[in-house]
């Protein structure tokens, strides 16, 4: 067994907390942002297709943070976030934005989150977004391997894939049928408690 510590690094969206964009759309009816990176693979088409609605409807930041500030985590995920925080160092590695995930974060007792940030205009319109570093998830869990962590990765979306294959163990949560057909190579939880065995079958390995 080794003597290298175990670090869980997570997704947030559809992981721990439900899907932002999904949300969104049910409380504006537009069906057309319920699309996520578990539809369309390309990150930057998923984004400039979400401004592009949101500038056809005049929505604003401050119309998706009220939809958020009455969003809860996922059923399940503070206590396993507690039973995870008690046994292992763990980190959030999402493409989701500060300006979207700081009542998550409340919620969820201030975890390490690194994610994005949104451009907004003077009217309150999102007018762009900035990745912190492209590729980030794969390269904080390779940045992570390098500090002589042993890395378990979890995420739902082909956007995690690539931290998946990095780390030292992969699972995916609840991933959608495509994302289940294309990476058949990692272990699948539907639920917290697979998640936890699943963890603790690889740091005692």
């Amino acid at each position: 067994m080794s003597t290298f510590p175990v670090l869980v690094a997570m997704d947030l969206e559809g992981v721990l907390v439900p899907e932002v964009w999904i949300a969104f759309a049910e409380a504006t009816g537009i069906p057309e942002l319920r699309l996520t990176t578990r539809d369309i693979a390309d990150y930057a088409a998923l984004m400039k297709h979400r401004m592009g609605i949101l500038r056809q409807h005049g929505l604003k930041l401050a119309d998706i943070q009220r939809v958020i500030a009455g969003m809860e985590p996922l059923p399940g995920a503070l206590a396993y976030m507690d039973w995870l925080c008690e046994r292992y160092q763990n980190v959030i590695l999402s493409d989701t934005f500060y300006e979207f995930a700081s009542p998550f974060m409340r919620k969820l007792g201030w975890p390490l989150l690194c994610c994005n940030s949104l451009e907004v205009d003077g009217d309150g319109m999102v007018v762009d977004y900035h990745m912190r570093i492209l590729d980030g998830k794969r390269h904080a869990v390779l940045s992570l391997k390098n500090l002589n962590f042993r890395v378990i990765a979890m995420g739902d979306s082909f956007n995690d894939t690539a931290m998946l294959k990095e780390a030292d163990a992969g699972i995916l949560f609840r991933p959608p049928p495509k994302v289940r057909e294309q990476f058949p190579q990692y272990p699948i939880a539907e639920d917290y408690e697979t998640v936890k065995r699943l963890i603790e079958a690889f740091a005692h390995s």
